[in-house]
């Protein structure tokens, strides 16, 4: 059964930075692409960014630069630094893997960027 855990989320000031992890397990996780979505109040989930199998990666316009995805297949992680953090960041932050034509998520980890 594939699960997938994340931490790191937390309060933090605009301009700020703050790295997210995510565990996942349950899956040959080198195979998959994973990535990371987040959902602020009252909105749709929406892509944050996404790495692939071989390592190519794709980002929202809004956090390209800001932000940086990575992985450690030896490990079965996936990463998110987040730097230059802005209050419209803030939102519940879930890790994504794709197992061959299914989607999984993580429970979520709150974000929120404010002063």
């Amino acid at each position: 059964q594939v699960q997938l855990v994340e931490s790191g989320g937390g309060l933090v000031q605009p301009g700020g930075s703050l790295g997210l992890s995510c565990a996942a397990s349950g899956s040959i996780f080198s195979r998959n692409a994973v990535g990371w979505y987040r959902q602020a109040p009252g909105k749709q989930r929406e892509l944050v960014a996404i790495i692939g199998s071989g390592g190519s990666t794709r980002y929202a316009d809004s956090v390209k630069g800001r932000f940086t995805i990575s992985r450690d297949n030896a490990k079965n992680m996936v990463y998110l630094q987040m730097n230059s953090l802005k209050p419209e960041d803030t939102a519940v932050y879930y890790c994504y893997e794709r197992v061959v034509l299914t989607d999984y998520w993580g429970q979520g980890t709150q974000v929120t960027v404010s002063s």
